[in-house]
């Protein structure tokens, strides 16, 4: 019921719509929001950019998997990974945490357990990434972060290095900020591309028996440039009565409520999704 010289409808002739400026851009606007919140629902992409999905791993372009691992020289490294003759490594790198307060009142479902508090930390410095193998010494791939260690041992690795475990509120803040942010990124955006996580049995990949390179997945990054805070391995943080929980998710972790920037978990001791990072005091400017 439309011709080509007039807009009609059954018969029934209808002018055109033409929205003025600001109604144009407003619904422009809200175009770009929808795209992008339809995006972040369903993002396609399981690997960070610059790796190859190999089975239920991402490895760099010229490596193959084997026996779970990404073996070979790589071709060439993501953005902010060394390339070395054995694999991608992050380089050691602290960031500052500047400090501040931070009030913790979850109100969402999933923060069932959480009691409303504030927190208050002073400046202090924190590991970019997790720990690596190349850096731990182990004989594994060398970008990998190390996993199966006590909170103990890696209290001790971090002291021999001139730091500590972070504390549980320094975790917290440097994976929430003082804005409370629900992933360590933002609010919203638990994709595959932002975190290693769901790789045993989905949504990002099956199979998997281990973590994924440490600092990979720059869109997965606080504001301050920390990475891999929700997902990859739980990390060791030291508790005021001493105590040692596993926070941040994991690999295996396949709903939200495990990834979050407050989550964390009773580890028993050294486990395969468990890994670390050191906080150190933070350098007098």
């Amino acid at each position: 019921c439309q011709d080509r010289r007039r807009v009609r409808c059954c018969g029934r002739m209808r002018r055109p719509v033409v929205l003025g400026g600001a109604a144009f851009a407003a619904t422009i606007a809200l175009g770009v929001v929808l795209f992008v919140a339809r995006r972040e629902r369903a993002d396609p992409a399981r690997c960070p950019l610059g790796l190859e999905a190999r089975g239920a791993r991402c490895c760099a372009a010229g490596q193959r998997l084997e026996r779970g691992a990404c073996v070979g020289a790589p071709v060439s490294c993501p953005g902010g990974l060394a390339n070395t003759p054995s694999g991608c490594v992050a380089p050691e790198r602290r960031v500052r945490i500047a400090g501040g307060s931070l009030t913790l009142a979850p109100s969402d479902w999933e923060a069932e357990g959480i009691v409303a508090r504030t927190i208050r930390v002073a400046a202090f410095e924190l590991d970019a990434v997790e720990v690596t193998h190349q850096r731990y010494g182990a004989s594994e791939e060398p970008g990998l972060p190390v996993v199966r260690v006590t909170s103990d041992e890696a209290e001790a690795f971090c002291q021999a290095a001139g730091g500590r475990l972070p504390t549980a509120d320094e975790w917290l803040f440097a994976a929430a900020g003082s804005a409370g942010r629900r992933f360590p990124w933002g609010p919203t955006g638990l994709v595959c591309r932002r975190a290693s996580f769901g790789l045993v049995e989905g949504p990002c990949a099956t199979g998997a028996t281990g973590p994924e390179l440490a600092g990979a997945r720059p869109d997965g990054k606080t504001p301050e440039g920390v990475l891999d805070l929700s997902g990859n391995v739980a990390e060791w943080a030291r508790h005021p009565d001493g105590s040692a929980r596993a926070h941040g998710g994991s690999f295996r972790s396949r709903v939200a409520g495990e990834l979050k920037s407050w989550s964390s978990e009773a580890a028993s001791g050294a486990a395969d999704h468990v890994g670390f990072r050191c906080a150190y005091p933070a350098a007098q400017h």
